[in-house]
């Protein structure tokens, strides 16, 4: 059985974070769908607008934050211009890749959502003790610097 690794306990349950990652995401997407809704936007919208709130990004930055293909935030990106609910504007730093914010009518659209957002993640919360959520966060503020750094991430594998 050679260059096969050999299964650890510390693996095993890493695999077993990974599948009820996979479910968290599927449930707080299927809630982000419904929360948006009523706002004219989609999930997938919110996330983009949402990386842009505190300063302009070029696609590439909000792909590269996010963990999303470039591809798929450009087109999001445009549909949010079409739309009127962001814009983009010329970048110093770099003269194609041009900075993407949300305009008046995105951030009034994100902050649509704010009682609807504050309500489902207080129900939510509230079902698990805070000094939980606070040890999770860290962790996967853990795993996230860990994954970056591993070889299959950066594509150095």
């Amino acid at each position: 059985m050679s260059g096969v690794e050999p299964r650890t306990e510390a693996g095993d349950v890493l695999t077993e974070v990974i599948m009820r990652t996979f479910r968290l995401y599927g449930g707080f997407l299927e809630a982000a769908e419904l929360m948006t809704k009523p706002v004219g936007l989609t999930a997938a919208w919110w996330q983009v607008l949402g990386a842009v709130l505190r300063e302009p990004l070029p696609v590439s930055g909000i792909a590269r934050e996010m963990s999303l293909t470039r591809q798929s935030v450009q087109r999001i990106a445009d549909v949010l211009v079409e739309r009127g609910l962001a814009e983009y504007l010329p970048n110093p730093a770099h003269k194609r890749a041009k900075l993407f914010r949300p305009t008046a009518a995105g951030y009034a659209a994100v902050s649509g959502l704010a009682r609807a957002q504050h309500a489902f993640t207080n129900r939510i919360s509230a079902q698990v003790d805070l000094d939980d959520l606070r040890t999770t966060l860290k962790v996967m503020e853990r795993l996230v610097e860990a994954l970056d750094a591993d070889e299959w991430s950066t594509g150095d594998a």
